[in-house]
């Protein structure tokens, strides 16, 4: 778009567009997914919130993905930010994981290869998308590779496949978060792979986690995501270990999430409650790049308060938060963010804004390519007649 110029497309004018695409009338689409058709008008307008729930039963009557709907990925952003021609190494060293080429220099002794691979995940968890997405396709072949030299079982090669299992993941994160599901599926579906054979049962809970979000939420289907979290769960004994019951307590919140996209408030309500009762056990943990304890469960609740559209109690529970100095900025821009769509819905716009600018200072490119924080922003430019300086500039960077 023209400089100095801000977009107000939210979700509520691709439903629109995509359903006059379709031959739908309000009254059709709104019983194809199960939404009255005045709310549906009211989302389409801009004057109402639509929950992930509501707009993942929208993506399926549409027969559509939910990025879709969001407007992802964000092409022109990506250009700018020279993102758009790392994706397609990465893609490429995923398409050759089994068959790679002749000539490739030997990888790293497996010590070094792992402190470099936890390097990289430290780089994703502070969400340094463009070094992250520089590094990953020398890294998806180089784990290949190392995984080949171990034939026979052993530590080792327990070993090697763990770090090319914790490779795939952090491709589909990065390629996730910028848009790109193909490629995020892609990459899980080696991980799925690699976690079963690195000896670690929590690796193989870790890939259904990622999936849960990455395939069955944008697939329009968080009861799939559910059931997902129901099978983790029963496959991950509780061993009394801290890290497996950290992992288990995130499988919960994840499930939490899920239960109230679906209107479920009972069953988000009892998945919190298990998450807690872990969470006073382990105390604050970060084991598999999750950040997990009572302050995160306390993030779920307020997510799960938005979720319902209960923006009211969602600010209450946000109210009593205090994120500690060096929290990770994944988790401190999601609270940030979360925190200014209800904001925005309770109409507290200036405070909306604050926080979204908190979310930047923490983690920029993340909020950057943020769903939500483009639907917040789309919403707050629609909500007055000439946006504020402040807000256009946001709207500018964040590519509104």
């Amino acid at each position: 778009m023209p400089d100095g110029e801000v977009s107000t497309r939210t979700i509520g004018t691709r439903i629109q567009e995509l359903r006059s695409i379709r031959g739908f009338s309000l009254a059709e689409l709104g019983r194809r997914a199960n939404v009255s058709a005045p709310h549906l008008s009211r989302i389409e307008r801009g004057q109402r919130y639509a929950t992930p729930g509501v707009v993942a039963s929208i993506a399926r009557a549409l027969g559509v993905g939910v990025s879709v709907l969001r407007g992802q990925p964000y092409i022109q952003m990506l250009q700018k930010d020279k993102l758009d021609a790392m994706l397609s190494p990465i893609s490429s060293a995923l398409d050759s994981w089994d068959l790679l080429p002749d000539g490739e220099p030997p990888p790293r002794a497996l010590d070094v290869l792992e402190a470099e691979v936890e390097r990289v995940v430290s780089l994703r968890v502070r969400t340094e998308f463009v070094a992250v997405a520089e590094e990953l396709p020398g890294l998806i072949v180089e784990s290949a590779l190392l995984a080949q030299t171990y034939d026979r079982s052993g530590r080792n090669r327990e070993r090697a496949y763990a770090v090319q299992a914790e490779v795939a993941r952090t491709a589909a994160v990065i390629a996730y978060r910028l848009g790109f599901v193909d490629i995020a599926r892609l990459a899980l579906s080696h991980m799925r792979v690699a976690a079963p054979l690195s000896g670690d049962p929590r690796h193989v809970a870790v890939e259904r986690y990622e999936r849960a979000h990455i395939t069955h939420f944008e697939s329009s289907r968080p009861d799939r995501a559910v059931a997902l979290m129901r099978l983790a769960l029963r496959d991950l004994d509780d061993d009394r270990a801290r890290a497996t019951r950290a992992v288990r307590g995130t499988l919960q919140l994840r499930a939490a999430i899920m239960a109230a996209m679906q209107n479920d408030a009972s069953g988000a309500e009892d998945w919190i409650g298990q998450a807690g009762e872990l969470a006073r056990l382990t105390g604050e943990t970060n084991d598999y790049a999750m950040a997990f304890g009572p302050l995160n469960v306390a993030l779920n609740n307020m997510a799960v308060a938005s979720n319902q559209n209960n923006h009211a109690k969602a600010l209450e529970s946000a109210a009593a938060v205090r994120l500690p100095a060096g929290y990770p900025p994944t988790r401190a821009a999601g609270f940030w963010i979360e925190k200014a769509r209800s904001e925005m819905w309770t109409a507290r716009h200036d405070d909306a804004l604050e926080s979204l600018q908190q979310a930047r200072r923490v983690a920029p490119q993340l909020t950057r390519y943020h769903p939500g924080v483009h639907e917040t922003v789309g919403t707050l430019l629609r909500a007055r007649a000439k946006a504020p300086g402040p807000l256009r500039r946001f709207a500018r960077w964040s590519g509104v």
